[in-house]
């Protein structure tokens, strides 16, 4: 699942992941995750920090509370404090994998945080 207002970083994150053999689902802002994320499941959320309508925060902060065993990788293209704040704020809530990326990403960053075994 991809949570980004930018729609080619969110095509980006989807080509790498539909290439891996991955299921994919996107949305624009947490708001339009949620129902995303209770219809779909997802094992791996690529999460954008800043965004409008509910940002990556206040989902982290929704994931928590709906149970979210899904591995959760924050990106940001802002400063890294945001990226940090999510990060901990998923491990204090429970989300057992947090990995933290900063934008631009490069695709074998992405692969890895998203669990692609190299090669």
């Amino acid at each position: 699942m991809v949570v980004d207002d930018e729609p080619r970083f969110a095509a980006f994150v989807r080509e790498a992941a539909e290439g891996a053999g991955m299921q994919v689902e996107t949305a624009g802002n947490g708001e339009e995750a949620k129902a995303v994320y209770r219809r779909f499941d997802p094992d791996v959320i690529v999460l954008d920090v800043v965004m409008p309508v509910m940002d990556g925060v206040e989902f982290v902060q929704w994931l928590g509370e709906e149970g979210c065993r899904a591995r959760l990788v924050v990106v940001t293209g802002y400063n890294p404090h945001y990226g940090r704040l999510a990060e901990k704020l998923g491990q204090a809530k429970g989300i057992g994998s947090v990995t933290v990326l900063n934008k631009p990403v490069r695709l074998h960053q992405l692969l890895v945080a998203i669990g692609v075994p190299a090669g």
